[in-house]
């Protein structure tokens, strides 16, 4: 068997400090191995697919102005128009949102096989997940982090890529339409009339700003809560699998109950954990409904003196509070995304902790080749 080395395994190494560094240094591999003109093609196609998906929500935007318009000035020939386009316009959407699933998924498990078959690589490789124990504290149920951490930390990243790209798209193409469409405001301000053009794109990023910077208050522990909820669950999975493996070797009572015993407190850690997870979800929640309420009736609100005026008609109206509500969705992308950024960010530092053990028993193993660690011992 290895002996511990003379040097403390505990002490950060430059890749322990930066564990979501040395995930990426070994996931984005995918790039560059036998499968990356698959993983390229399928990034090109999201890319593409993102492009087309917001153009059609533009020309619905459009599509709103035209039938509300209609219906202002009861033009029956024009609604029935419309409506065929809008039939037109669903079925484009729905078929560029499947083709956007097939390749999301499918890059998900391209990268999810590429990533674990590199984790295993690694954990069996000079016999490492017999020594991995000697880490203190790192080298925590790697089974768990191989199989459930590797698929969150590829599954998410994808996700949220297409999401972002999505929402800068959507929020450059709906403020020109914001600004245009909802040209200036004029308000008495202490006696004196100011004329504030493009106030609803003014008005959109000031709530957008809100709301995010509610949404990163009331969520800034969540990544914590949720890295602490993922090693409580796989603690508990650890204390059940050992108890099976005790019991098949016919160990002590003693040992049997001390397990038991150990089975109760990880259990108690795990809901525990679950209850501060909920209390982090409940107040994110209050953000982000909230925020589904009022947008769509906020960006009605703002275009009430337009139309009271008979500066807007109802077509416009309807246009310019569907467009608020594009750009304060791609706005507010951390809103929505911020509970699977936190659980991302989570898998992938775990996942990079695992590697960085695995690039500190490599560099004991070379060391050892070289002479220059203690030597193997006889059993």
């Amino acid at each position: 068997m290895w002996t511990k080395p003379v040097a403390d395994a505990t002490a950060p190494s430059p890749v322990g400090r930066e564990p979501l560094g040395r995930f990426w240094r070994s996931a984005r591999g995918l790039w560059r191995g036998q499968a990356a003109f698959v993983a390229w093609g399928l990034v090109v196609l999201l890319a593409i697919c993102v492009v087309l998906q917001v153009l059609v929500q533009y020309r619905l935007n459009l599509w709103n102005r035209d039938f509300f318009n209609a219906l202002e000035f009861r033009n029956s020939a024009e609604i029935w128009r419309q409506t065929f386009l809008l039939l037109v316009f669903a079925a484009m959407s729905i078929g560029l949102a499947v083709v956007a699933v097939w390749g999301r998924m499918t890059f998900q498990r391209l990268w999810r096989e590429w990533l674990t078959r590199t984790l295993v690589d690694a954990w069996l490789g000079e016999e490492r997940y017999r020594r991995l124990d000697l880490w203190n504290g790192e080298h925590q149920n790697p089974e768990y982090r191989i199989a459930e951490d590797a698929r969150l930390a590829t599954d998410a990243p994808i996700d949220l890529v297409v999401g972002l790209l999505g929402s800068l798209l959507s929020a450059g193409t709906f403020v020109v339409v914001l600004w245009n469409v909802g040209g200036s405001l004029d308000v008495g301000l202490f006696g004196a009339r100011v004329t504030i053009p493009g106030y609803l794109v003014f008005s959109v990023v000031v709530y957008a700003a809100a709301t995010t910077g509610a949404m990163m208050l009331v969520g800034r522990d969540m990544v914590d809560v949720i890295e602490r909820k993922n090693q409580a669950e796989s603690e508990l999975k650890y204390a059940v699998a050992h108890l099976r493996e005790s019991a098949a070797a016919q160990a002590p009572t003693s040992d049997i109950s001390t397990i038991i015993a150990a089975i109760g407190t990880a259990l108690t850690d795990v809901i525990d954990q679950w209850r501060r997870l909920c209390g982090q979800h409940m107040r994110t929640t209050l953000v982000s409904h909230g925020n589904t309420l009022l947008a769509p009736l906020i960006g009605l609100i703002l275009c009430v003196p337009h139309y009271i005026q008979g500066t807007m008609l109802l077509g416009e109206v309807t246009q310019a509070a569907a467009a608020f509500v594009a750009v304060q969705g791609a706005f507010n992308w951390l809103v929505d995304n911020y509970p699977r950024l936190a659980e991302w960010l989570s898998s992938a530092n775990r996942v990079g902790i695992l590697l960085g053990a695995f690039d500190r028993l490599a560099e004991t193993e070379s060391a050892v080749k070289k002479g220059a660690a203690p030597n193997r011992q006889s059993p």
